[in-house]
């Protein structure tokens, strides 16, 4: 049975979406859980048809998280129901603060069912307010574990960047919304809310290709700018000192609503450090080995996407070690945070030097 995974932290926005594709799709369903109550351990899970209601369950979880409502009980429902064999398309549609990564995983990985596109859907007048607020999920009463500490704008990124196909629905700030989503996902087709959906139920999502397509440790971003909407990449073959960067950090990650890629600390000479900044919060992540750093006979155990980047960056003198970063924001002052980061470099003076300080040590 063909899946359509329909995502989105602005549920009129998904729901809307949804309801499309149920018009579009004859003979097709939806289902829906709604994790307003998982804390308390209860999971209503809602199916519904172009007509309506078809099925409303409460069910009962047995741990009070996303990922278990998941395991227990999305994905059986949807294998007993393309066991039946009664309808064309079945869409997910997602809660709130649930990334698609997960469900389209586990959706592609039955075999009675077949995933055939991952959307996202967006309320153009709320993008960029959510993109830049400081709001953690729990402030808006939409976390879906008890230790769920993602941000708003971390969680409404990553439903963004993963899909194939994002939505936009409103006509504020439209043009400024589009730009911002195809800055941040350049893979996905950008459209207007206005049917047209029904022709990517037919293909099937590559859950692997899009993992890799995010990975920041061999992701290669490209600089582009359309109106007030900028994103700037940052690449230098110098590695970066550990105490200067530390002091710059906030200045830098405050620049932009989005940053990611992967860079190269001096005291950190064959590690890969993989930066993913959401507006003002930064996940700074050990990523493994530069390639440089293996032995020959470890290089082809490596994933050959990672590489095929690293044969793209490589240098006889340094290998693929780098600074690779790119800076997605509104109004972006490139100039100043261009002299920031290059201010963070090691210089001449300083090659050879030993770095008596390291500020990251009980980071990384």
């Amino acid at each position: 049975m063909p899946v359509a995974v329909v995502c989105g932290l602005h549920r009129r926005a998904r729901g809307r979406t949804a309801d499309d594709l149920l018009e579009e799709v004859p003979g097709s369903l939806a289902v829906h859980h709604d994790l307003g109550g998982i804390g308390a351990g209860v999971v209503h899970r809602v199916t519904r048809d172009r007509w309506g209601t078809v099925d409303h369950d409460r069910v009962r979880a047995d741990h009070p998280c996303a990922s278990c409502a998941l395991r227990e009980d999305l994905v059986p429902a949807l294998v007993r129901l393309a066991e039946r064999g009664e309808h064309t398309l079945c869409v997910v549609e997602t809660w709130d603060g649930v990334e698609p990564r997960r469900i389209a995983e586990a959706v592609a990985a039955q075999d009675a069912l077949r995933l055939a596109t991952v959307v996202a859907a967006v309320d153009t007048e709320r993008l960029l307010p959510d993109l830049s607020g400081h709001d953690d999920l729990h402030d808006r009463g939409l976390g879906i574990a008890p230790e769920d500490g993602r941000t708003v704008a971390e969680v409404l990124s990553h439903q963004v960047e993963y899909p194939t196909a994002v939505v936009l629905h409103g006509s504020r700030h439209l043009d400024e919304a589009r730009a911002l989503v195809e800055h941040l996902n350049p893979a996905a087709a950008v459209v207007a809310a206005a049917g047209g959906l029904a022709d990517p139920t037919h293909g099937r999502f590559d859950t692997g290709a899009a993992a890799r397509r995010l990975d920041p440790a061999w992701a290669h971003y490209a600089e582009r700018a359309d109106g007030r909407v900028s994103t700037l990449t940052w690449t230098r073959r110098r590695p970066l000192h550990p105490v200067r960067l530390h002091e710059s950090l906030e200045r830098i990650v405050s620049s932009g609503l989005r940053g990611r890629g992967r860079i190269w600390l001096a005291n950190r000479p064959d590690t890969l450090l993989v930066w993913n900044a959401h507006n003002d919060a930064l996940l700074l992540e050990n990523g493994g080995p530069w390639l440089d750093a293996l032995p020959g006979a470890a290089v082809e155990m490596v994933c050959e996407t990672r590489r095929l980047s690293a044969l793209m960056d490589w240098d006889p003198v340094v290998g693929d070690r780098r600074q690779h970063l790119a800076f997605t924001g509104v109004d972006l002052d490139a100039e100043r945070l261009v002299a920031l980061l290059d201010s963070c470099l090691m210089n001449e003076d300083e090659a050879g030097l030993p770095l008596l300080s390291d500020p990251f040590a009980g980071a990384l």
